[in-house]
């Protein structure tokens, strides 16, 4: 009987087990990546980093240059002529400098604009200086936009010596000083200074018929370089004082 009871149990387990065997298993399906998605702390390589340190401020520059466009180029060198210059006689002295420079070239521009000349905005250009735009004329009205730079740019010195005498500033004392010098050179008669363009008008004028106004720019030309001259010699701080 128990042979018979074994066979009894050992064929329906057999036939469970075929049933079972024909019975489909679902597919499994992959379990998620756990390090999909995972950045490491330090990247493999740095010269990508690297790349995007130097070249992301200069596409912020070109952007902003498309927004807003030549004036912002023209504001960006007027502060890196400050930066230029700050290297050599510190941040004070640099933006007195940049300062008295923009008086001189707001000189051009005022005169330009009021002949009616359509000037540009003064731009700087770092160690060299600074130069206004304007539309080609006549030499009467030339040479009077190239004076007007050393005259108003030596009131300008002027200013700054009178405000470092009643404080007794030698940066501003030192700043006029400056001021009246580069005034002063700029009307040299020779290549692109104020004063060859000032000498080449005057020229064309003799030349031209219009000799009267040849004497008024030399005359005023002469007048504005001995007040700088004047300047000079009043800003001068002797050794001792220093």
């Amino acid at each position: 009987m128990y042979c018979a009871i074994h066979l009894m149990f050992s064929g329906r387990a057999a036939r469970v087990s075929a049933s079972v065997a024909r019975v489909p298993w679902p597919e499994m399906e992959p379990s998620p990546d756990p390090y999909r998605g995972y950045e490491p702390v330090h990247p493999r390589s740095g010269f990508r980093d690297l790349l995007r340190k130097i070249f992301a401020p200069i596409i912020a520059l070109v952007g902003l240059a498309a927004k807003f466009g030549f004036v912002f180029f023209k504001f960006f060198a007027l502060f890196v002529a400050v930066g230029g210059y700050a290297l050599l006689w510190g941040w004070q002295f640099a933006v007195g400098l940049v300062g008295l420079i923009l008086v001189h070239e707001m000189g051009h521009y005022i005169e330009a604009k009021r002949l009616g000349l359509s000037p540009s905005l003064p731009m700087f250009i770092p160690f060299f200086g600074a130069f206004v735009a304007f539309r080609n004329t006549d030499p009467w009205r030339h040479a009077r936009v190239a004076l007007a730079g050393p005259l108003l740019g030596g009131v300008g010195a002027a200013g700054a010596l009178l405000i470092g005498e009643a404080t007794d500033s030698r940066v501003l004392q030192a700043l006029a000083y400056t001021g009246f010098l580069l005034n002063l050179i700029n009307m040299i008669p020779v290549g692109i200074l104020d004063g060859g363009a000032i000498w080449r008008s005057t020229r064309l004028l003799w030349h031209g018929g219009g000799r009267n106004k040849a004497y008024v720019i030399g005359t005023a030309t002469a007048a504005v370089a001995v007040l700088l001259v004047v300047g000079m010699v009043a800003a001068h701080v002797p050794q001792n004082r220093l």
